[in-house]
C-alpha cells in the first residue's frame, strides 16, 4: 500500500492520543454515522469488530482520492456478553457488576484503506483483562467520576485502575487502538 498520509476515521480523543504519542503524522476524518451498527446474527466479536472497523475506513476513504485511512473499533467481551460504550450510569454499572471478579477480553478490528487504490487490510487484536472482586462502593465510587463515559466495558485501562490488570496482549490495544499491530500493517516508509 502506498500513501501520502494518514488519516484516522474515529472521533475518539484516545486513539489521537495514541497515534501522536507514537510518532505518526496523521488528520482526523470522522465517519458518518452509518458506518457504525450493532452485531449481526451469527458474527463473532472478531468479526465484528473487523466489519466495523471496515465500515468506518471505507466510509472515510470513499470521500478521499488518495491517503492511508485507519478505522478502527474496539469493545469488550465478558462471558459472551459484547460491551460497547454504555449510554448511562445504569448500564455502565450492570457492566462493570458483570467484569468483576472475571476474566474478559478486549477486541479491536484494525482497518487500512488505501483510498487510491481502492484497497484495504483487516487484522483484529485481542487482550486478555482481569478485574478484581471490588466492592460495591469502590464501583459506586468509580461511578461517580464519570470516567465510565465513552468507553468500551465502562472502563478506561488508561486511567490507572488497580483493580483492572493485564494477562496477555496490548496495552494500547485496551485503550482504543492496538498500536503493536498498526506498526505491523503500515508500509515501509510510512
Amino acid at each position: 500500500m502506498q500513501f501520502r498520509e494518514l488519516i484516522l476515521a474515529s472521533r475518539s480523543p484516545r486513539r489521537r492520543e495514541l497515534l501522536a504519542a507514537a510518532g505518526y503524522s496523521f488528520r482526523v476524518l470522522p465517519p458518518g454515522p452509518a458506518a457504525e451498527d450493532g452485531q449481526r446474527s451469527g458474527e463473532s466479536v472478531a468479526e465484528l469488530v473487523a466489519r466495523l472497523a471496515r465500515q468506518k475506513a471505507a466510509d472515510v476513504a470513499n470521500r478521499l482520492s488518495q491517503g492511508l485511512v485507519l478505522g478502527c473499533d474496539t469493545v469488550a467481551e465478558c462471558q459472551g456478553h459484547i460491551l460497547g460504550k454504555p449510554p448511562d450510569r445504569r448500564e455502565a454499572r450492570w457492566m462493570l457488576d458483570l467484569l468483576r471478579g472475571c476474566e474478559h477480553r478486549v477486541f479491536s478490528g484494525l482497518c487500512l484503506w488505501d483510498a487510491a487504490h481502492h484497497r484495504q487490510r483487516t487484522k483484529v487484536a485481542v487482550t486478555h483483562l482481569w478485574m478484581a472482586p471490588i466492592s460495591d462502593h469502590q464501583l459506586e465510587n468509580y461511578l461517580d467520576t464519570g470516567d465510565w463515559q465513552g468507553k468500551a466495558g465502562a472502563f478506561g485501562y488508561q486511567d490507572g485502575h488497580p483493580w483492572l490488570q493485564i494477562l496477555e496482549g496490548s496495552e494500547s490495544n485496551v485503550v482504543g487502538l492496538p498500536l503493536e499491530l498498526l506498526a505491523e500493517m503500515v508500509p515501509e516508509g510510512a
